[in-house]
């Protein structure tokens, strides 16, 4: 399925490089690609693609094995399975980057997003920062001592909950301990930075 995911990062940017100062992190999701949406924004992907990333954190609802494919081409993937996916993934993954991260999609949670619950989920995991997806939503947050965090939905496709509609992707610097959400607002990509 060439162009999925608008393939355009060798033609644009050249090869992805890895390395840097800094270990650098992509946290996706919800993209439901092909079934609700076609592919995520070009103006999104761009910014994706441009960025050198050494893991994929991808917190499910791909919906298709071309878009984990996609993502693969990014960096190694870590991929939970969402709601949506008929993947043979994990329920739950955990990642030590100098700090234990866990990952999951999020649909056990009701209401979505319910910060108590998501906070249970990662003492049960022992983990400090929990990534969750599910809300279509993107959301930093300390509660009682653990970070969670929600990169949204990478289309900004629809939801049976409180989905903003805006497509978004999170960036994890874990050196920073800094967690920056790209969000495209009004055709224009406007990031938001958080530390922890």
């Amino acid at each position: 399925m060439e162009g999925l995911l608008r393939s355009i990062r060798k033609r644009e940017f050249g090869t992805l490089g890895k390395g840097g100062p800094s270990m650098r992190v992509l946290v996706i999701g919800d993209t439901h690609i092909p079934e609700r949406a076609e592919e995520i924004p070009r103006k999104l992907w761009k910014e994706i693609v441009k960025e050198e990333f050494d893991l994929v954190l991808c917190t499910g609802d791909l919906v298709s094995e071309e878009v984990l494919e996609e993502l693969e081409e990014i960096g190694e993937v870590k991929a939970v399975r969402g709601n949506m996916d008929y993947l043979d993934l994990p329920m739950r993954e955990t990642v030590d980057l100098g700090f234990r991260v866990g990952l999951t999609h999020g649909a056990e949670v009701y209401p979505r997003g319910n910060k108590e619950q998501l906070y249970d989920i990662a003492i049960e995991m022992n983990v400090s920062v929990l990534i969750s997806g599910h809300t279509h939503r993107s959301d930093f947050s300390i509660y009682r001592e653990v970070v969670l965090f929600n990169p949204g939905s990478a289309t900004g496709v629809w939801s049976g909950g409180k989905a903003d509609g805006i497509p978004s992707f999170g960036i994890l610097i874990p050196e920073e301990r800094e967690f920056r959400i790209k969000k495209l607002i009004h055709g224009e990509v406007v990031t938001k930075r958080y530390k922890f």
